[in-house]
């Protein structure tokens, strides 16, 4: 019971650490778009937390039962007890915060008076293409100048394009040097958020059967923490596989996938359900496997 106290705070500590760190990194990228935009839309610092909160909670389910599972495979904690444990809590915890996330959505927002940067004359760039804004991003759809590559630069009075359609504006010049892999990696975590959001919205049964299966599956990759024994060296291939079924997730739940799904099954399986199952199906796999390295390990110490 000492074992399972101590496994229960870590996963609970390292779950809030990463859920409130993530959800405040997410909260400055979201307004730093938000900001970029012209014309800006209406918006507000609660939307905005809310929307940084759901990203952010796949997030801290994927990262907590990484380290959980590292932790429980240091301290040598009994495995299908620890593995139990970790798929309770994490459920309670996505639940309860889906919930609380719910709820906070229904709460009147407060205006949101930030001031927009610049002033008239700012400059605009994209793909070579430059406008000034005469009256300043405060009059966004105001009169400009249209400097276009191999073209006199030239003024306009309204800024509408063919059938009188409004034209879009270039966001204001913030730097972008994110490499790659970070922003697919964010791109992942704010699909599989949805995944879990729209699941949420279906009902209890549909959360707990599509969470559940996922979490099942990926308690039952803690044998990847005992490949050598190094836990630093681990804990890197641990964060390597947890990104690949972060992916394989993504993959699953495309609509190409599941139009083949649909085409294949028709009507008669529940294509919800088609997703759970394969992570069912993977997650026994990964334990009958750990199981048999435990027995084979176990039978040649006996025979030593």
């Amino acid at each position: 019971m000492k074992n399972l106290a101590k496994l229960v705070l870590f996963f609970s500590f390292s779950f809030a650490v990463l859920f409130l760190i993530s959800t405040a990194l997410r909260f400055l990228a979201i307004r730093v778009n938000w900001i970029q935009a012209l014309p800006r839309q209406p918006e507000t610092m609660l939307s905005e937390l809310i929307m940084a909160a759901h990203w952010a909670l796949s997030l801290g389910i994927y990262g907590s039962l990484l380290l959980s599972l590292s932790y429980a495979v240091r301290k040598r904690f009994f495995a299908p007890l620890m593995i139990i444990s970790l798929i309770i809590f994490s459920l309670g915890f996505g639940f309860g915060l889906s919930t609380a996330l719910a709820r906070m959505s229904n709460v009147p927002p407060a205006r949101d008076l930030v001031k927009l940067p610049g002033e008239a004359g700012l400059i605009l760039a994209r793909n070579d293409i430059s406008l000034v804004l005469l009256r300043g991003p405060e009059e966004a759809r105001g009169p400009r100048v249209v400097a276009i590559p191999g073209r006199p630069i030239f003024y306009q009075a309204e800024p509408v394009g063919p059938n009188n359609t409004v034209l879009g504006l270039p966001p204001l010049p913030f730097r972008d040097e994110s490499p790659w892999f970070l922003k697919s990696l964010a791109i992942d975590i704010r699909l599989s958020s949805e995944q879990l959001e729209n699941h949420y919205n279906q009902g209890l049964i549909p959360f707990l059967i599509y969470a559940g299966a996922l979490v099942f599956f990926l308690g039952s990759l803690g044998f990847v923490l005992r490949l050598s024994v190094w836990p630093l060296a681990n804990l890197f291939v641990g964060c390597l596989v947890f990104r690949g079924v972060l992916a394989l997730e993504i993959f699953l739940n495309s609509p190409e996938i599941q139009d083949i799904f649909e085409s294949f099954l028709g009507k008669r399986f529940p294509l919800s359900f088609t997703v759970p199952l394969i992570f069912c199906a993977f997650g026994a796999l990964a334990y009958l496997y750990s199981a048999l390295v435990y027995l084979a390990r176990r039978r040649s110490d006996e025979e030593d």
